[in-house]
């Protein structure tokens, strides 16, 4: 078993973003798997997370951590388990699995919508992090960018300063 890689992660990528990063492997490994555990389940409007294409539209994001050929939802046991292994010896990228759960609210009633399931994979070189984005299936309300965007904004308000720049996108 090995926490942390998919090994079914797909060949085919729609998104890579690099950063540059001004703090260790193992502290942004540490922000980041605390800042999915936070983001799992929480509620926000979609112009929070993209550029809005449904009005009166929420959003909810559900992470789990690549195990072999699944993912464990990060939970807090999950997430301590992680963290755990990252502060012995930091991963040299970590996957994640994330669903993004639409809901459109009309006359105080809220439908869902189709959710959008992406996998995402963080490579950690040096004083560099790259994003890879696939999106799996969905009506993509949030884009891959938009995506990358928002959990890397999550994670540098993890810090006192901005850590992650990006620096180069295709």
């Amino acid at each position: 078993m090995m926490l942390g890689f998919y090994k079914n992660f797909p060949k085919n990528i729609h998104k890579i973003a690099r950063f540059r990063c001004s703090a260790s492997k193992k502290r942004i490994q540490r922000a980041l798997t605390e800042t999915l555990h936070k983001l799992n389940n929480k509620t926000f409007n979609l112009e929070d997370v993209a550029n809005p294409s449904i009005p009166q539209c929420t959003v909810i994001l559900e992470f789990g951590i690549a195990e072999d050929s699944s993912f464990n939802y990060l939970d807090r046991n999950e997430t301590n388990k992680v963290q755990g292994i990252i502060s012995k010896k930091p991963f040299q990228f970590m996957d994640f699995f994330c669903a993004i759960r639409y809901y459109k609210t009309q006359n105080k009633k809220r439908a869902p919508l189709r959710f959008d399931y992406y996998m995402l994979r963080f490579t950690f070189d040096g004083k560099a992090t790259e994003i890879h984005v696939f999106h799996e299936r969905g009506p993509r309300h949030v884009s891959p960018q938009e995506i990358v965007n928002f959990i890397a904004n999550k994670i540098n308000e993890m810090f006192s300063k901005k850590t992650l720049r990006a620096f180069a996108a295709s």
